[in-house]
Order: C-alpha cells, then sequence, then structure tokens
C-alpha cells in the first residue's frame, strides 16, 4: 500500500488554514492547532519545516508567525509532501536518491515502476493547496472523477 505519512496529511490540512485566510495574513503554531485540533508540538514541527523548506515563511517577535511564501495557487501537494518527506518515490529505485537495491541494474520492471511513478507525481503536481483548501469539486462527490 502506498501511503502518505500523518505528518503530511496535517501539513496540508494547516496550509489549508492559510490558503482560506487573507493572502499574506501570519499565524502562529498555537492558534494554528487550535483552529484545526492537532497537537501543538506537532504543528511546531511542522510549521519549522516547511518554513525550512521554504513552502512557509517564518518571523519572529510580537507579530510574528508563519505565512505562505508563495500563493496558495502556486503550492503543489507535491511540494508539500516532498519538503516534509523528500523525494517521492513509489519504490527505491523511483526516487532522484542513490538506491540500496542489489538488482537495480538488471531489474526488468524498473522502467514501468518509473512511469508509474511519473504518473503519480505528476497528479500530485498537479493539485495546488488552493484547490486543496476550496470545496470538493462536484464530480468528486457523485463518483463521476474525470
Amino acid at each position: 500500500m502506498i501511503r502518505m505519512t500523518r505528518q503530511s496529511d496535517y501539513a496540508i490540512v494547516l496550509l489549508s488554514v492559510f490558503a482560506h485566510d487573507e493572502p499574506g495574513a501570519s499565524h502562529a503554531a498555537r492558534d494554528l492547532a487550535e483552529r484545526t485540533h492537532l497537537p501543538v508540538p506537532m504543528v511546531a514541527k511542522i510549521l519549522k519545516t516547511l518554513a525550512r523548506e521554504g513552502v512557509l515563511l517564518s518571523q519572529r517577535g510580537v507579530h510574528g508567525g508563519y505565512r505562505l511564501a508563495r500563493p496558495p495557487a502556486e503550492i503543489s501537494v507535491s511540494d508539500v509532501i516532498t519538503a516534509l518527506e523528500g523525494p517521492i518515490g513509489i519504490t527505491e529505485c523511483t526516487t532522484d536518491e542513490p538506491t540500496g537495491c542489489d538488482i537495480a541494474a538488471l531489474c526488468a520492471v524498473k522502467s514501468n515502476w518509473a512511469t508509474i511513478n511519473q504518473v503519480v507525481r505528476d497528479a500530485l503536481d498537479g493539485i495546488t493547496l488552493e484547490q486543496m483548501a476550496g470545496p470538493l469539486h462536484s464530480d468528486h462527490v457523485s463518483g463521476n472523477a474525470s
């Protein structure tokens, strides 16, 4: 089973708050935790990582907090997952990182995994934070996703 971590799932929830609010709005970790009903330590950890990876900007001080580094329409789900988990890969051999696989050079299915991985990455690249924060598309509600 391919599964995204809870941390990435929570990050999308947190970033959706930013996307819903007025552009440039700044948020403190504690306030975001209250709004989303997530634990403060987890929220703080996610926000720090997203700031370090350039998805968020952080500012210290009384009026400090976190804000989006780019408009929500310019941040993809892929950007968020990659910031928290590293390269997206269905299998070890489909990432850009060196693999520990002993049969990679001889693998008969590696190119097929690469194709599948690219389709998944393209799908995640094609969905923005703005879309994730918006209402569910009616086709998806009725089960007629195209």
